[in-house]
């Protein structure tokens, strides 16, 4: 792949070497849409670091995060590239999560791909305009709350009907 191409795609080609570790190079951009804000993971009370994309515990079930598959049909607006980003970051808001990029793709004749890489995971976005379908997967872990965001994609595309189905991912995880 040429070098233009790695860059669309969102991927530095530099490395840095860290301690004797080759790490990528963070210092510039990693999406062709977003700068990456500096996260910075705080000690906790006890010692242990505060990751944004812990484990979680609900009603005795420990798991890694909620993964919602969002199907909305007969939808308006699937073709608005910006309108799609502004609506992935209210998402992002309403659920408390932390935006690192977005990318997103735009197709011809129709359609839009792309996802929001989170701090606690991602949220990725499929369109078909000309048939009114759109695939959403929000995956957050941690203390976001990634049902929040089937409200704002139903506020944002008016379908006329959605689908929502949820997996705990992780729960195996010992």
């Amino acid at each position: 792949m040429s070098d233009d191409g790695l860059f669309q795609l969102g991927m530095d080609l530099e490395a840095r070497d860290y301690e004797g570790l080759r790490m990528p190079a963070f210092d510039e951009p990693r999406s062709t849409t977003h700068t990456e804000d500096n996260i910075t993971v705080a000690p906790a009370s006890n010692g242990q670091d505060e990751r944004l994309d812990h484990f979680i515990e609900k009603e005795g079930v420990r798991y890694a995060g909620s993964h919602l598959i969002i199907d909305l049909y007969d939808a308006e607006r699937l073709d608005d590239l910006p309108y799609i980003e502004e609506t992935l970051k209210t998402c992002i808001e309403e659920a408390g999560a932390t935006l690192l990029h977005i990318h997103l793709h735009p197709f011809e004749p129709t359609g839009v791909s792309g996802v929001a890489v989170l701090a606690e995971s991602h949220i990725s976005v499929h369109t078909w305009p000309e048939a009114g379908y759109a695939a959403f997967d929000v995956f957050m872990c941690g203390d976001a709350e990634p049902e929040k965001c089937v409200a704002v994609l139903e506020r944002a595309f008016t379908p006329g009907r959605s689908q929502v189905s949820e997996l705990l991912r992780g729960k195996e995880v010992a």
